[in-house]
């Protein structure tokens, strides 16, 4: 099959709208009620073909595998864990007058608890002016 460069496409798309168009027109003009059943028939299969295709290909991509399982749960520890920090930061809508800003932002740094450290050869230095 031998592709057609661009410029001989461009009319061939045209006269295909066109007479698509003609078509449309001629139907509605003949038969305006079978037209919009054939219309509302192609609209509803096409949206149980979509809901269909889409709820099987979500389950074969992957939705309730191990790793989305563990990617959930990490997802709601996090919201947990940050849903007390952003109550506090909300306005309450009353201005009150904070004396000493500073204090608050003098808050002991902590460790994520996700994270560790990997022990490697620490003792080990290289040769770097060799390499």
């Amino acid at each position: 099959m031998k592709i057609m460069p661009r410029s001989r496409m461009t009319p061939v798309i045209y006269i295909l709208i066109g007479l698509a168009v003609v078509g449309l027109v001629m139907k509605l003009a003949t038969d305006a009620m079978g037209l919009l059943t054939n219309l509302l028939i192609m609209v509803g299969v096409a949206a149980v073909l979509y809901f269909v295709l889409n709820h099987f290909l979500m389950k074969r991509r992957g939705g309730s595998s191990d790793e989305m399982k563990k990617y959930k749960q990490a997802v709601k520890q996090s919201k947990k864990k940050y849903k007390g920090n952003e109550s506090s930061t909300k306005p309450t809508g009353k201005s009150t007058f904070n004396p000493s800003p500073v204090l608050n932002k003098k808050k002991r740094k902590t460790s994520a608890a996700h994270l560790r450290v990997i022990e490697g050869n620490k003792n080990k230095k290289k040769n770097r002016a060799s390499s």
